[in-house]
């Protein structure tokens, strides 16, 4: 018989397995479940055991360089999950884990098999693999997409040390943010659905002069050599795992204000890969046609330069997709309602739920152009994701005759 504890999610498959089916009770003795046995006058069998079990973990990937704007998609998408997203209680106050009632984000440097002195040392950055211990975050990634809880390490941000490790249970959805999500074909294999934030060489030194001359007093020199110091692991190990990616947002300067170097106005571009399961892209109008529309007018308040939308279909490192563009940025989030209405198969439970989670977050980044637009759109894409996947499996139950 399957040794089982109390059900504690709603989200729930069933299957039917022999009494004395043991390798099969193995199997179950890792996951949340319950189990009742019963007769039915309409089947040819007479005695079952129903195993009722918490369906699987969703695994998602995000992938983008430092500073790119992940810490504010995390806090987008756990908030279109509800509850808010925090650390460990009682753990490490470095930890760079958070949780939900739904949710763990678990930062993928916590992998880092080198501490800060040991890559200074090797001659290495974090974003070559072998400052990362891919083998064990597939073992650990594996582990809690089947149900079972690991003592994760921790990497700490402020001393540069790997501290002890922390224990993380298995979550409805587990989301792996960092370098490397899809650097490795084991761990990509296990992400359900998996995000690139591709951030162009131009906007990245835009926002780090923004960053780190303004708030961080530091030289144009500086910040240059920095980012020509990350540029070769960059190109090597990060940028080609968005050929991966279900959804890329691509954040590219402005095409309506001529030689613009600021990085204030962006045109942004959400591409979506077709055929993926449990995802319809979004479309603009009219599914698969090509679309130029510029809202600007009674309804939409533009300053300049404006805003303009495009969609249509293409292709992405040979693969069909369908891509939505904004460039530009809005005056007034309220009147983003006006936008919202003419996009469909945004997996909204509500008419204006796109507008409602904005302003909920006005004061995030990026919350007045594309940026925070489609990865308002991706989170609510994800949640259908999850939602059809858990569906799904509970529509797949196995029996065995007891």
């Amino acid at each position: 018989m399957a040794i089982c504890t109390p059900l504690k999610s709603s989200s729930t498959c069933s299957s039917i397995i022999h009494h004395d089916a043991a390798a099969a009770a193995v199997s179950f003795t890792r996951r949340t479940c319950s189990w009742t046995t019963t007769t039915t006058s309409h089947r040819p069998r007479r005695g079952f055991t129903v195993i009722t079990c918490a369906a699987g973990t969703v695994v998602i990937g995000l992938a983008a360089d430092s500073g790119c704007g992940k810490s504010t998609f995390m806090r987008r998408l756990t908030s279109v999950f509800g509850g808010a997203a925090e650390p460990p209680k009682g753990g490490n106050p470095d930890s760079n884990t958070l949780i939900s009632d739904t949710t763990t984000v678990i930062c993928l440097d916590d992998y880092h098999s080198l501490d800060r002195t040991g890559r200074k040392e090797k001659g290495v950055t974090a974003l070559d693999p072998r400052a990362n211990d891919f083998d064990l975050m597939y073992d650990q990634v594996k582990a809690l997409k089947s149900g079972a809880a690991v003592e994760k390490p921790i990497y700490n941000h402020v001393t540069g040390l790997l501290d002890p490790a922390e224990l993380i249970e298995p979550p409805k959805i587990l989301v792996i943010e960092g370098l490397h999500p899809m650097f490795d074909e084991r761990v990509r294999d296990l992400l359900d659905f998996s995000i690139y934030l591709d951030i162009s060489n131009e906007v990245k030194f835009a926002w780090k002069i923004q960053r780190d001359m303004a708030e961080r007093g530091h030289s144009l020199e500086s910040i240059k050599a920095s980012i020509e110091a990350r540029k070769p692991d960059f190109d090597a190990y990060i940028d080609p795992q968005k050929q991966y990616a279900d959804a890329v947002i691509e954040v590219l300067p402005t095409t309506l204000i001529p030689d613009d170097n600021e990085g204030k106005v962006l045109r942004v571009r959400l591409i979506m890969k077709e055929g993926v399961k449990f995802f319809d892209p979004v479309y603009l109008f009219d599914e698969g046609s090509t679309i130029s529309w510029i809202p600007c007018g009674r309804k939409l308040t533009c300053s300049y330069p404006g805003i303009k939308f495009t969609y249509g279909p293409d292709t992405y490192f040979g693969q069909e997709v369908s891509v939505l563009e904004m460039d530009g940025q809005f005056d007034r989030l309220d009147e983003l309602i006006y936008v919202e209405s003419h996009l469909s198969n945004l997996s909204t439970k509500f008419y204006g739920e796109v507008t409602q989670q904005m302003l909920k977050h006005a004061d995030f980044p990026g919350s007045n152009n594309g940026t925070g637009l489609f990865q308002t759109i991706v989170g609510l894409k994800i949640r259908d994701l999850y939602e059809q996947l858990v569906a799904s499996k509970a529509k797949s139950p196995v029996e065995a005759k007891a």
